[in-house]
């Protein structure tokens, strides 16, 4: 998809072709604001043009090879001349180097509704501002999402840049799963946990009425109770999915897992009395993480208590924290959740660990693992499965030491 420019005045374009011949190539196209509305100053960054070369070659060979759209540009008259850009920028916009070359970087990727955006970013570039901000942009095959960064350039000393880099990473694919993944926690957690309370709220209510000499009916009954919870608990699970999701961690996350692997203990001796559920736990530790890690851990406890055919489920949760008095090993705890009921299907284990595709016949039994090993992956952790001398599964979380 080509713009028609060919109603813009012989003078404009002249300009740009001049303003095209001026420089060579920092950092600049569109000046920008930062992502939580602060503004970034810096020194203005001075350019040696004395070879009138453009960018080093070393840095040119960089910029070629990296992944996201960058496009080196020219203010004139206050708008983002197009230098030149890398090989990425023809593969995620679509143009040809030599069809935009000349001509403003606006017109040729900003929509129409977004031009007075751009025109106030590029007033605060001319300024001398150093942001970044995501940002709507036009390719040749509609709009996509981009975090934008842009730095700025001088090649005097005077107080206006005379170009710089622009910077685009796309956000397509990450803002619509984030967007599919807030639609489908809503319909969990609004339609079908809701219908599923009712259900299960009637078919309690009918098993507690029911003539108890039908036992078929009561069995299908039972059946249908069973599946309503069930669906109540997938529900809650992705709620608590989209809570570890919602926030990375951060270089200051630290916790004791101690007190909390004890709370969740706790609370599935109250839930499950019939469970076995032995601790083994130093006195504390600390790991990197925060309240977060109780998803995970419940998860694991909950797993080896409801998937456990036993009329006594053993279940064993231990902190590993010997990392921490030995110097041979890496600063890790390791969080162990044992079982002696059934193994863990291989396939439920490669869908969670090795990416395998999803499939009718190949997925996982619920979202439990799924929030344990995402909720562990945003720790920088590492979820792994083995054997217990219980007789059934040991499912470890391994965290980095604070």
């Amino acid at each position: 998809m080509v713009r028609d420019r060919s109603d813009r005045g012989d003078d404009e374009a002249d300009g740009r072709e001049d303003g095209a011949d001026r420089h060579a190539g920092d950092d600049r196209c569109e000046g920008s604001t930062s992502a939580d509305g602060d503004d970034r100053h810096g020194d203005p960054v001075r350019v040696d043009r004395s070879d009138r070369g453009g960018v080093p070659g070393r840095y040119r060979h960089l910029i070629e090879h990296v992944q996201d759209a960058v496009v080196e540009f020219d203010f004139v008259d206050g708008e983002p001349i197009v230098r030149s850009v890398n090989s990425a920028f023809v593969d995620i916009f679509g143009y040809d180097p030599d069809e935009i070359r000349g001509g403003s970087l606006n017109d040729w990727i900003v929509p129409d509704w977004k031009l007075e955006e751009a025109r106030r970013l590029d007033e605060r570039s001319v300024a001398g501002d150093v942001n970044y901000q995501q940002v709507k942009r036009e390719t040749a095959t509609g709009l996509r999402e981009f975090l934008y960064r842009g730095v700025p350039y001088a090649e005097g000393t005077g107080a206006a840049r005379d170009g710089g880099f622009a910077v685009y990473t796309d956000l397509t694919e990450i803002s619509r799963n984030e967007r599919r993944l807030k639609v489908l926690n809503r319909i969990l957690r609004h339609n079908i946990r809701n219908n599923a309370n009712v259900v299960a709220g009637h078919t309690t209510r009918l098993l507690a009425e029911m003539d108890r000499q039908d036992p078929e009916t009561v069995d299908v009954a039972a059946t249908i109770e069973r599946a309503a919870h069930e669906l109540e608990h997938l529900a809650e699970e992705a709620s608590n999915i989209r809570r570890v999701l919602r926030r990375p961690a951060e270089e200051g996350d630290e916790i004791d897992p101690v007190p909390l692997v004890r709370s969740v203990v706790d609370d599935h001796r109250q839930r499950s009395p019939a469970a076995e559920i032995s601790l083994s736990l130093p006195e504390s530790a600390s790991v990197i993480g925060d309240s977060r890690l109780r998803y995970a851990v419940d998860s694991l406890v909950d797993n080896a208590i409801e998937h456990n055919p036993s009329a006594t489920p053993r279940v064993r949760v231990s902190i590993d924290d010997a990392a921490a008095t030995d110097d041979t090993r890496e600063e890790w705890a390791i969080l162990h959740v044992e079982d002696d009921g059934p193994r863990i299907p291989p396939d439920e284990r490669e869908v969670i660990l090795d990416g395998e595709a999803i499939t009718p016949t190949h997925h996982g039994s619920g979202l439990g693992l799924w929030l344990t090993e995402l909720t562990v992956e945003t720790f920088g952790g590492e979820l792994s499965f083995a054997a217990s001398d219980l007789g059934g599964n040991d499912v470890s979380i391994r965290l980095r030491r604070r």
